[in-house]
């Protein structure tokens, strides 16, 4: 049974002679108490569901946080990794380039150095022709030169065809 704020202020009780009649009132405590008792009783699980309910919300609230914290190292962690990782490769790429860079430059110069060493057997080449050339000349000069026998040899078969020439 359940009294009402307006059932209260409505209840009227049949007055005896010396007041109201005692049946009632006695009757009237009775389910008013059951009533109050019951809501005392309904209180209480409330206020065990509220408290249940508010120690959920909080786990639930400190689940939330943790979660968010988590969350917010985990972008940390991630965008420091993406930071780190960039780092790393450009610095292979810059050591990539300096090697490529270095490798150029030892073939620039072992070509600078190959033209060099072409120019160098030019020169020699053209020294050793020189040269040649030069003992060659003098061979021949030296063979063009006359020879005292060689002369008295050519003369006389100079004569010798006069000789025969002239019989």
């Amino acid at each position: 049974m359940t009294v009402s704020k307006i059932d209260l202020l409505n209840k009227q009780f049949s007055r005896r002679m010396f007041g109201y009649s005692r049946m009632e009132v006695d009757q009237f405590m009775l389910e008013l108490a059951e009533v109050l008792g019951d809501a005392a009783d309904s209180q209480k699980g409330l206020r065990r569901k509220i408290k249940q309910l508010e120690k959920s919300v909080k786990e639930y609230r400190q689940r939330d946080e943790t979660l968010r914290d988590t969350l917010m190292s985990t972008q940390k962690m991630v965008d420091d990794l993406k930071v780190t990782a960039s780092k790393e490769a450009q610095l292979i790429i810059d050591e990539a380039r300096a090697k490529a860079d270095a490798t150029v430059q030892k073939g620039h110069n072992r070509l600078a150095q190959i033209h060099e060493e072409i120019e160098t057997l030019k020169r020699q080449r053209t020294r050793f022709e020189v040269q040649l050339k030069g003992l060659l000349k003098s061979h021949l000069e030296m063979l063009d030169v006359s020879d005292p026998e060689k002369e008295k040899a050519e003369e006389l078969e100079s004569k010798l065809k006069y000789l025969k020439k002239v019989d």
